[in-house]
């Protein structure tokens, strides 16, 4: 199997420190492995997305433009420049809102589908919360957990009858090393 080549990625839990409804730019904090990781997928030729649900714009905690500083900050300390993202879609929506794009809707993925002119096996969603992995689902598409967030992503992936389903790896760099594994073995 090639490692698919659009690769969707989560925010927070995932690629910065999980903060609850993060709202000061100056509380972002890279995890580890994760600069390297973003690294290798873009040799690889991957491009990348950022998915992130923000439901503090919706319960109105703060504006999104709180959350797009917070990404801002994500961006100028990962040091890749402003354009790591092929595309952004931070969800505003409170999870008792109408869904458009928040995860677990597939709507974000299925458009970047559309617009590349992929399919499903192109795309893999990574993520430390299990509506990453249930959005993958919702695409029929592959889905990498980290365990690196606030939730235990095992125990919540087999309450939901999901565990067989989707591989947990310790780090994102764990992730990013069973993706490419994927093209070595082919």
């Amino acid at each position: 199997m090639l490692t698919p080549k659009l690769i969707v990625i989560d925010r927070d839990g995932t690629l910065i420190r999980h903060i609850p409804y993060l709202c000061e730019p100056t509380q972002v904090e890279i995890l580890s492995t994760v600069r390297d990781g973003l690294a290798r997928l873009q040799a690889a030729g991957c491009l990348l997305f950022l998915h992130t649900n923000q439901s503090g714009v919706g319960r109105g905690y703060f504006a999104l433009e709180v959350a797009m500083c917070c990404n801002d900050e994500m961006l100028r300390q990962l040091g890749f420049g402003d354009q790591l993202f092929a595309a952004v879609c931070v969800c505003p929506e409170a999870p008792d809102e109408v869904i458009e794009y928040r995860k677990p809707s597939p709507r974000f993925g299925q458009e970047m589908l559309a617009r590349y002119g992929k399919n499903a096996g192109d795309i893999c969603y990574v993520g430390d919360n299990v509506t990453d992995l249930l959005t993958a689902k919702n695409i029929g598409c592959q889905g990498l957990g980290v365990n690196t967030g606030v939730h235990d992503l095992h125990r919540e992936l087999a309450a939901q009858g999901l565990a067989e389903h989707f591989p947990v790896y310790a780090s994102f760099g764990e992730a990013v090393d069973s993706l490419l594994a994927r093209s070595e073995a082919s």
